[in-house]
C-alpha cells in the first residue's frame, strides 16, 4: 500500500463486523508501448535417460512431458521404492535421477543414496517447494546438493537438468 501511496482503514465493532476501506490513488491512464516478447530459450537437452522421482502425479505427469519434447527418455516412480524397482529393472544407462527431496515412504536423499551405491556414475537433482535453506535447517539435505526449486518454469527444469547432466560427478 505504501508504495502506491494508498491507504486502508479498519473499523471493528463487536456484533456489527469488520469494515475495511481501501484508498488508492487515482492515475491517468498511460498508453503501454508494445514490447516484444523475448524470444524463447533453446535448450539441447540431448538423449539421457532420466529417472524422475515425484509422488505429486501433476508435477510428475507434467516434468515428463517437457524432459520427453527435449529428447529425453523418462523413466517415471511415484515413490523412492517404486524407483529403486525402476532403476533395478532397467538394464540400459541412467544419466540423471530427478528427485522430489520429500516424499512418503522414502526420502529423496535415502533414494539417491541407494541408487548412486548402485550407479556411481549417476548424477541427481532434487526438486522441492521448500527453500534450500530450509532443508539444510531440518537436516533434509546437507549444504552440497542441487535442487531446482519448485515452481519452476519449463526452461527453469531443462536448464537445470542439462547443467547437472553436464557436471562433474
Amino acid at each position: 500500500m505504501k508504495q502506491s501511496d494508498g491507504e486502508i482503514y479498519i473499523a471493528s465493532e463487536p456484533g456489527q463486523g469488520t469494515k475495511v476501506r481501501v484508498y488508492l490513488p487515482r492515475v491517468e491512464a498511460r498508453s503501454m508501448a508494445m514490447v516484444p516478447a523475448p524470444p524463447p530459450v533453446v535448450l539441447h537437452c540431448g538423449a539421457e535417460t532420466v529417472l524422475l522421482a515425484e509422488d505429486e502425479l501433476g508435477v510428475r505427469k507434467l516434468v515428463r512431458e517437457v524432459l520427453e519434447q527435449a529428447g529425453h527418455t523418462v523413466l517415471e516412480a511415484a515413490s523412492g521404492p517404486a524407483a529403486l524397482q525402476t532403476a533395478k529393472g532397467y538394464a540400459g544407462a541412467i544419466q540423471l535421477l530427478l528427485t522430489d527431496v520429500v516424499m512418503p515412504e522414502m526420502s529423496g536423499p535415502e533414494l539417491a543414496s541407494k541408487l548412486t551405491t548402485a550407479r556411481p556414475d549417476l548424477k541427481v537433482l532434487y526438486m522441492s517447494g521448500y527453500t534450500e535453506e530450509t532443508m539444510v535447517q531440518h537436516g533434509m539435505l546437507s549444504g552440497e546438493i542441487t535442487l531446482l526449486q519448485k515452481p519452476f518454469s519449463k526452461d527453469d527444469l531443462l536448464r537445470r537438468v542439462r547443467d547437472a547432466m553436464d557436471s562433474s560427478p
